[in-house]
C-alpha cells in the first residue's frame, strides 16, 4: 500500500465517522451553526450526508469517482467554514465544550490543511509527478 493509499483510506474512514454524529446526535452541532443561516437542523444534516458521501467517494475503486469525491469534500470544507469562524469568534461550544480560543482560531488552518490533503490523496495519477 502507497502512502497516498493510506492518506486517501484516512481521509475517507474520517470523514465518514465525522459524518455519523450529524445523524446521531445533531443536537451538538446546532449552537456551532452562524444564527444569519436559515434551517439549521436541516444544513446539519446535509453537511454529515456529504461528509458521508464523500469519505465514501474516496475510497471508491474508480479514479474518477475518488477525484470527483476529493473536490466535493473540499467544496464542502468551504462550506463549512463560516461555521468554524462563527466558533473561533463567538467563543461557541464544541460539543458541549468550551475551548481555549488558540483551539478555536487553530481549527481554521486545519480546514485548509484538510483541503490540501483531499487535493493530495485524490489526484489523478498522470500529475502526481
Amino acid at each position: 500500500m502507497t502512502i497516498r493509499t493510506l492518506a486517501r483510506w484516512l481521509l475517507g474512514l474520517a470523514f465518514v465517522a465525522a459524518g455519523v454524529p450529524h445523524f446521531t446526535r445533531a443536537d451538538i452541532y446546532l449552537p456551532m451553526m452562524p444564527p444569519d443561516l436559515p434551517w439549521p437542523r436541516e444544513l446539519i444534516f446535509v453537511s454529515g450526508l456529504f461528509e458521508i458521501l464523500g469519505g465514501l467517494g474516496v475510497l471508491w475503486p474508480t479514479e474518477k469517482i475518488q477525484r470527483a469525491a476529493g473536490l466535493g469534500l473540499i467544496a464542502l470544507l468551504a462550506a463549512v467554514f463560516p461555521a468554524n469562524l462563527h466558533m473561533a469568534l463567538n467563543d461557541v461550544p464544541m460539543m458541549g465544550l468550551h475551548f481555549s480560543s488558540a483551539i478555536r482560531w487553530g481549527r481554521l488552518p486545519l480546514q485548509f490543511m484538510l483541503m490540501a490533503w483531499a487535493w493530495w490523496a485524490t489526484r489523478p495519477r498522470q500529475i502526481r509527478r
